[in-house]
């Protein structure tokens, strides 16, 4: 059993750096500049990454193999829509619940996820250059207590 549980602790250990980007753009809008600006490609995977039937948010990676590290993107907010209970005051109306994936984090847009890379400032310059971002920063995973939502 220690085995186990040293295993387990072990996952949620990982290193990445993480960047909050800050942007009115929507997620291919974002790819796109990115792909351009860091001369990386980012595609979008085939499935989103889910929490639940109804919580998803979209994902974006590319495998960087001549450096062997990965770049993940992705958007930090998922909207979900329920009908109303019948004894609510509008029956017929939809109620909408916004979801966050790292929440201590609500107003960032997207996050980057950099497997293994350590962040320079020119990296941040570049994101920050693109027009509709408002700023992009570091954000310390060692804080995050969502960390587990980023590890897949």
């Amino acid at each position: 059993m220690g085995a186990t549980l040293r295993l387990y602790e072990d996952m949620y250990d990982e290193e990445f750096s993480l960047v909050g980007i800050h942007t009115s753009l929507e997620d291919f809008a974002l790819v796109y500049a990115l792909n351009e600006v860091l001369k990386i490609r980012l595609k979008r995977l085939s499935e989103d990454l889910s929490f639940s039937p109804s919580i998803s948010y979209p994902c974006f990676e590319w495998k960087d193999e001549l450096y062997d590290r990965n770049w993940t993107l992705f958007k930090n907010s998922c909207i979900t829509s329920e009908q109303s209970n019948p004894d609510d005051l509008f029956p017929e109306e939809l109620s909408y619940t916004s979801h966050q994936l790292v929440p201590e984090h609500k107003e960032v847009n997207f996050l980057l996820k950099l497997d293994d890379i350590e962040l320079h400032s020119t990296l941040l310059q570049k994101i920050k250059a693109i027009p509709k971002v408002v700023t992009a920063y570091e954000i310390d995973t060692a804080k995050l207590k969502s960390k587990p939502n980023l590890i897949f």
